[in-house]
């Protein structure tokens, strides 16, 4: 059960009027484990007292509420109803957890829909830089909360390995003029590839790229994309692109000016019309793009698709929308734009340009803080954030380092019941029932209170596609295991008080489980 949920719905029976409201998570429990501001909210209906209808409200739902799960109800400052979750209420939620093990927190709210997240997809002319890569643990972990939450997710790698830049790449392996790309992978490729024909060259330097870009992606980042999209036989080789350019014309959706062919995206909210293709007959981005989602939505049938993209594609984002929208999708395509990331190295930045052959690979950044700090660090931040990535913290063994900081609660309460495995053991033996009612101190609370937040963080996180919410989540889990720990005794308490506590904890390592599993970070033996 979701506190947060039932307190929406009590708080629906108690008025009649229907309004939005919002249910807060008070700074301190001195306000409350949750927070209503539903009588302001009133106050412009009603043309009353905030307080007045405060107290009409909290009147209700002490009628008709049963006392088991609120300990407390209170009216506080302008209007705001703070409530206080039972005990009664919190033993119940740390049963379920032991009950349903891996499967609490998963949800339904996906209702079985098919969604596709599409990221990385970064250009096969190079190695993964850090800016390229950053949108691998956000998919990833996006994909993997949405399926939490009881959506069908594929995760897709779209490869662009056709088009102007496969012959750049060829030129550059060539040394030809026009050679756009440089650096040892180049180098290698040249000693590689005993060709003349730039398309050919260019074709064979990306598929090798794409095995190395394959084993970063699933070795070093730890991502089993379920599908890699190539362009080329997918789109261009099977004609697709031609077809879709065929059913946009047969739409008038097309017009012809200075030897071009123009798709009208400035009718679909673009802020212009856009070259479909070019006067040379070479077709462009956007006609790929429109025949790639056409794929998406109509031949695979997804119901909602989210692009993972890096800032650099701002200016693309009107277009594909437009595009989506002219096959009958509107709104069902979310993009989400990674900012830059900075990386941090003895105190001065690590300056990155794939085309000059200076740049800081995926591979380096791994070999260097290992993939948990990696996905971790990324992770911490939301998609319109820039990251400074702080090296010497994420390599440092210490609780200042916030991914070691979780792993530790984890590993200490892992620790914490192979110590006493054998006491439960016996226990189990007897068929008694544990006194769950023993959990009642302050810091039993807390802890208690911080595990039933689970389904909440993962509802935010798939509805509000953040995954961020879920690092934050473990950091606040952490902490409250941290504290719980230097406060309240396990070993040399009363037995029965030990069994419950010994429960208490396995609950901390069944959520702690689950979060790694979704996050994509490991659940070390020991630290």
């Amino acid at each position: 059960m979701m506190f947060k949920t039932k307190i929406v719905d009590l708080l629906k029976k108690a008025v009649k009027e229907n309004i939005d409201f919002d249910i807060l998570i008070p700074d301190s429990d001195n306000f409350g484990h949750y927070s209503t501001n539903i009588a302001l909210k009133l106050v412009k209906i009603r043309k009353n007292n905030p307080l007045a209808i405060a107290q009409e409200i909290v009147s209700f739902l002490e009628k008709s509420v049963q006392a088991n799960f609120f300990e407390k109800i209170e009216i506080a400052g302008p209007g705001f109803i703070n409530f206080w979750i039972s005990k009664k209420a919190l033993q119940s939620e740390l049963k379920e957890i032991l009950k349903k093990k891996e499967k609490y927190g998963d949800l339904k709210i996906g209702q079985n829909k098919k969604i596709q997240v599409e990221f990385i997809s970064a250009n096969p002319t190079g190695p993964l830089t850090i800016g390229n890569g950053r949108g691998g643990p956000f998919g990833d972990t996006l994909a993997n909360v949405l399926k939490k939450a009881g959506y069908k997710t594929t995760k897709e790698y779209y490869v662009n390995d056709a088009g102007g830049q496969i012959k750049s790449l060829g030129r550059s392996v060539l040394g030809e003029k026009g050679a756009e790309y440089s650096g040892d992978y180049i180098d290698k490729l040249k000693k590689k590839i005993k060709n003349k024909n730039v398309e050919s060259v260019g074709q064979k330097a990306a598929r090798e790229i794409l095995k190395q870009i394959k084993k970063t992606v699933e070795n070093g980042m730890g991502i089993k994309m379920d599908s890699w999209f190539l362009e080329k036989k997918e789109l261009l080789d099977s004609n697709e692109i031609a077809k879709t350019i065929d059913w946009l014309k047969k739409k008038n959706l097309t017009y012809e000016k200075e030897d071009a062919l123009w798709f009208k995206s400035s009718q679909f909210g673009d802020e212009k019309d856009r070259v479909l293709v070019k006067s040379n007959g070479e077709t462009t981005y956007l006609a790929s793009d429109i025949a790639y989602h056409k794929n998406k939505f109509v031949k695979r049938k997804f119901n909602q698709v989210i692009n993972v993209w890096g800032a650099d594609h701002h200016g693309d984002v009107g277009r594909v929308k437009a595009a989506v929208e002219v096959l009958g999708f509107k709104n069902k395509l979310e993009i989400i734009l990674m900012q830059f990331v900075r990386l941090v190295k003895d105190g001065k930045e690590v300056r990155m340009s794939k085309r000059k052959g200076v740049y800081v690979t995926v591979d380096d950044l791994l070999k260097e803080v290992g993939r948990d700090a990696f996905r971790f660090f990324f992770l911490m931040y939301s998609p319109d954030s820039h990251i400074n990535f702080d090296l010497k913290l994420a390599k440092e063994h210490s609780l200042k380092n916030p991914v070691y900081y979780v792993q530790y609660a984890a590993v200490r309460a892992k620790g914490i019941l192979k110590k006493y495995q054998a006491l439960s053991i016996k226990y189990q033996k007897t068929n008694k029932k544990i006194d769950f009612n023993l959990l009642d101190t302050n810091e039993d609370i807390k802890l208690m209170l911080a595990l039933s937040r689970f389904p909440e963080k993962i509802e935010k996180s798939a509805n509000e596609y953040s995954p961020q919410v879920l690092v934050w989540y473990a950091l606040d889990l952490a902490r409250e295991f941290h504290n719980f720990y230097e406060k309240e005794r396990i070993g040399g308490e009363n037995e029965k008080l030990m069994l419950a506590r010994l429960e208490l904890i396995k609950a901390i390592s069944i959520v702690f489980g689950i979060l790694f599993d979704i996050l994509g970070i490991t659940y070390p033996e020991k630290m």
